[in-house]
């Protein structure tokens, strides 16, 4: 049942990507692209806990790339904030 909620909101990232990937090429601007990549970073940590064993979400390597994801996403906001 857990496999199937990972897989579930590694969906909505990657539907979360599309989106803003969508933005991106209308705009140009790299606040979208951020945000894409960081969806997909969130999206393929929850398909590697899907595949893995349950209790191995506590294993640094999966809270390194949600660090990441989150990171990138500071990152693309400061960068707008910045760039006035």
């Amino acid at each position: 049942m857990l496999e199937l909620l990972y897989g579930a909101t590694a969906m909505g990232c990657v539907v979360a990507a599309l989106f803003f990937w969508r933005f991106y090429r209308e705009t140009s601007d790299r606040f979208f692209v951020g945000f894409a990549i960081a969806f997909v970073l969130l999206a393929v940590n929850r398909t590697a806990l899907a595949l893995s064993h349950p209790t191995a979400e506590t294993t640094p390597y999966y809270y390194l790339l949600r660090l990441a994801a989150f990171l990138l996403i500071a990152w693309a906001i400061i960068d707008k904030n910045r760039r006035r």
